[in-house]
This record gives C-alpha cells, sequence and structure tokens, in this order.
C-alpha cells in the first residue's frame, strides 16, 4: 500500500512537470514570468554547485534548529504539564510570542545576534517550537486517569509516571508536531537568510530577484520543494520506526 501510494506520488510530480512544460511551450509566456522545467533545469546545471552548497547550508540550519526545538520543546511540555506556575507563565508567553508576524521579529534577532548562523537558527527555532509544544502538552494530557491512578497506587514516582506512562502515550502526538516543526523550521532558516544571510537558498532568491533572474529563482524554490519534502517523510519513517504499534501505521484490511 505504501509503495503504492509513493507510486502515485512520483506519478502526479511527473505529470504536472510534463503538463508545466507543455502549456509554457504552447502559451510561450516570457521567461521572467513563468521559466519551462526545461530552462529551470538548464540553469541548474550551469552552476550545480552553487546551488548544492547553499541548499546544504540552508539543510544544515534547519536541522539544527530542528533538533533544538525537539529537545527543548519536550522539556517544555514536560514542565507546562507538571508546573501550573510554568503553564500560566511559559505556556501563555509562547501563545503570545506565537502570535507575532515572525517576519517582524526577525529584525530584532539580528540587532540581538548579528547577521550569521546564530540569528538564522533563531528565528527556525522560534517557528519550530510552537507545534512541537502544543502537540507534546496535548499527549502527555490524554493519559488515562485509571492508569495514573494505578500508578500512584503503587507508589511509583513522578520520574517513573513521566518517563514510563506520559511520554510514551504522548509519542504519536509529539511526532505529529515534529512534521509540522520540521516545516516550520524549513520557513523559518529561509526568513532567516531573506533578513540576515549570506549564504543559504533563501540569499540566493533573493539575489536572484535583484537581478529579476526568474529561472533561478525557480531552481532555489524547487530545490526548497525537494528539500522539505524529503525531511517530512523522513520524519514519517522515524514515526514508523518508533511506533509500529500505533493504529495510524497500521495497514488498512481493504
Amino acid at each position: 500500500m505504501r509503495d503504492s501510494r509513493s507510486l502515485d506520488i512520483v506519478l502526479v510530480l511527473i505529470g504536472s512537470i510534463l503538463l508545466w512544460e507543455v502549456v509554457v511551450r504552447i502559451f510561450n509566456p516570457p521567461a521572467i514570468i513563468l521559466p519551462a522545467p526545461s530552462a529551470i533545469w538548464a540553469a541548474f546545471l550551469q552552476s550545480p554547485w552553487i546551488f548544492v552548497r547553499n541548499m546544504l547550508h540552508t539543510l544544515s540550519t534547519t536541522a539544527i534548529a530542528f533538533a533544538i526545538s525537539v529537545g527543548l520543546g519536550v522539556i517544555l511540555a514536560v514542565g507546562i504539564v507538571q508546573s501550573r506556575f510554568l503553564e500560566r507563565t511559559v505556556y501563555t508567553l509562547l501563545i503570545a510570542v506565537n502570535s507575532v508576524p515572525k517576519v517582524a521579529l526577525a529584525p530584532l534577532f539580528v540587532i540581538w545576534l548579528g547577521t550569521g548562523a546564530s540569528s538564522q537558527l533563531a528565528v527556525a527555532v522560534m517557528l519550530a517550537i510552537f507545534p512541537i509544544v502544543i502537540n507534546t502538552v496535548l499527549g502527555l494530557r490524554s493519559v488515562d486517569p485509571d492508569m495514573l491512578n494505578l500508578a500512584k497506587a503503587t507508589r511509583a514516582s513522578k520520574f517513573d509516571i513521566i518517563y514510563k506512562i506520559r511520554i510514551p502515550n504522548a509519542l504519536p502526538s509529539l511526532f505529529s508536531g515534529m512534521k509540522v516543526g520540521i516545516s516550520f523550521a524549513l520557513v523559518g532558516a529561509i526568513v532567516g537568510e531573506f533578513v540576515a544571510g549570506g549564504r543559504g537558498l533563501g540569499f540566493l532568491v533573493l539575489t536572484a530577484q535583484g537581478q529579476f533572474d526568474t529561472t533561478r529563482v525557480f531552481v532555489s524554490l524547487v530545490l526548497l520543494g525537494v528539500m522539505g519534502t524529503i525531511l517530512f517523510y523522513a520524519v514519517d519513517v522515524m514515526e514508523r520506526i518508533a511506533l509500529p504499534w500505533h493504529t495510524s501505521q497500521r495497514q488498512p484490511t481493504t
């Protein structure tokens, strides 16, 4: 079933690219408006290492920010569930910060951290951590009360309840937050490169935009799409490996 779904995705992508090429050749719009896929591929082949090098920079920023977001997000979620004080302060602060447009906050990180990798990481973490915290808190709180009462009756410690009951119960919600978080981490990395970057695909997009080189913009966008898709499915594979018992991983019977 999963192999069939993967094949369908590949066929849809190939069909979309072919349709795009045909439409461009028939209507022949200006290249500055809509370049053909063949022209985008040719632009990539002209300087592939420039795109690959900047893509790797964006990928490393995304991966590091995502790892920080997962680690810090789980810690914050556990603290929020265990402490009313943290729930009323940190949880409320996260919601308030998440309500502010991140593009408006990004220049502040440039002022505080400079125009380097630190500000880019800060923006990416700020975007990625919220869905991870929210989903993990939901999972940690969704434990059967009877199970908690049984653990307390057997004099289980708070650590045992968290480690052996709450966290395993929260794993499906955590992976749901991670799937959203990995996409947000990529968006945050691009926003950071727009504001403070001298490298990365976001920086290439800005450079090509200044030169009205739409084809090179599309090259960067295609690479971002491919990278985002791979990262999302990488988290999906991790979920299947970690949670083979969960109902979402079971194959349909029909």
